[in-house]
């Protein structure tokens, strides 16, 4: 039988279901897996492990709750917990003890699922680095902001967790520890209860280890039980690579796991992969996307900046900086351009794509814990609202993970999970 801890969420409930498994065993597999890998992995803040036993075992004398029904999962210290201190990965707050659950978590909950913890944040899902490492190598970055996600869900301590992303915070520690990250659509799923850092860019999601499970979490997330269930694709699907006005940033190992991506997926779909590139009026779209956030970044934490400014790390006060020299008629000059951008893209998925092919980093998860890597390859999608999912598909030369980020036009996230799903269907 194979272990519990080792499911993908989607088996479990199988298993739960069909009397094969209870929750609490899954639950306990899980902690004790947690307990073998924390020494090294450092993916949580904080558990409590024994309501989550107790929440169990509620649910295995219970009828079904919901979708998630007897599932542990982790949340990223950016949202609130009635029953966790809420850090924001900051001093500031440790001894912070919000009211209510973020609205997410509560739907969570109210589907079922076993809250085990939360998971590492950086400081206010900036760039700073924190303790967690990469559990494909602990001497490399696990990507951040949403680092003890990444890294709990890739070290099988849970087969979910929640996470956040303002540049690349969920795409890219997906991709550098190997797991999928999906950023739905932008406004898909509530911000009620998260720490905001850019409320032009703030869009949470979810990592897992199967595309079932990314649709099943978010589901869960937004009460949009359709989202799960993961069609089959029977028309002609129009795909193109695209390494955006960066893609000379891109690392060998990166170009080449596009490359052969698009060869798999041509041949998956009988389709000619074309390589598109993006109009003349994107080629600065990553830099107005920094000075959105860093203008944005600036204005959301005011308070602390007042109250606790000597407890700001050096870097998010140089991203603090960079806002305060933007005038308020430069941000909306870049607010105007990315939305005549989003224009040009809905175009274009209208008529022209279904999907995307592009990096979801340089490359590997660079050597060091101080930095999380560089979320370049991400800003352009995340500026423009659209629903991303990494899959964790190649490795590079140093035998860590490569992953590639699909990218499908706004609202059309069962169509980007289907074609993710097919591919790594035809990756078993």
């Amino acid at each position: 039988m194979t272990a519990p801890y080792l499911l993908s969420a989607t088996d479990a409930i199988k298993k739960i279901q069909s009397n094969e498994l209870t929750a609490e065993q899954l639950v306990r597999a899980c902690i004790e897996h947690i307990e073998e890998k924390e020494p090294i992995t450092h993916a949580w803040v904080s558990n409590n492990f024994p309501a989550a036993i107790e929440r169990a075992r509620y649910l295995d004398r219970s009828a079904n709750q919901g979708m998630l029904h007897g599932i542990p999962f982790g949340a990223k210290d950016l949202f609130d917990t009635h029953d966790f201190a809420t850090s924001y990965g900051s001093p500031i707050y440790a001894n912070n003890r919000p009211s209510a659950d973020a609205v997410h978590i509560a739907m969570m909950r109210q589907a079922g699922g076993v809250l085990l913890g939360k998971t590492v944040t950086t400081e206010f899902a900036t760039f700073k680095g924190g303790p967690t490492t990469n559990p494909a190598n602990p001497k490399h970055t696990p990507g951040g902001s949403s680092s003890g996600s990444a890294a709990a869900v890739a070290d099988f301590m849970v087969p979910l967790a929640t996470g956040s992303q303002t540049a690349g915070s969920i795409i890219r520690p997906a991709s550098f520890c190997g797991v999928i990250g999906y950023k739905p659509t932008f406004g898909k799923i509530s911000l009620g209860g998260s720490k905001s850092l850019s409320p032009s860019l703030d869009t949470l999601g979810s990592f897992s280890r199967t595309v079932e499970d990314a649709a099943l979490c978010v589901a869960a997330m937004t009460g949009d039980r359709e989202l799960a269930n993961i069609k089959n694709i029977n028309a002609h699907i129009k795909i193109a690579t695209c390494l955006t006005a960066d893609g000379s940033l891109a690392s060998k190992e990166t170009i080449d796991a596009i490359y052969q991506s698009s060869i798999d997926i041509g041949k998956l779909f009988n389709t000619p992969i074309a390589d598109y590139k993006l109009p003349a009026l994107f080629s600065d779209m990553s830099e107005r996307h920094s000075r959105i956030m860093s203008f944005e970044a600036t204005k959301s934490f005011t308070f602390e900046q007042n109250n606790y400014s000597e407890q700001l790390s050096q870097q998010l006060k140089g991203l603090i900086k960079l806002g305060n020299a933007i005038s308020y008629e430069s941000y909306s000059k870049d607010l105007e351009i990315a939305q005549t951008a989003q224009m040009e893209l809905n175009r274009l998925f209208n008529h022209d794509v279904d999907i995307l092919i592009t990096p979801s980093a340089i490359g590997e998860a660079p050597k060091g814990l101080a930095q999380t890597g560089d979320p370049i390859f991400c800003r352009t999608w995340t500026l423009m609202g659209l629903p991303c999912i990494t899959l964790p598909l190649h490795l590079g030369p140093n035998g860590l993970p490569i992953g590639i980020q699909l990218v499908a036009g706004k609202g059309r996230d069962s169509l980007l999970l289907s074609v993710a799903h097919t591919m790594m269907n035809l990756q078993r």
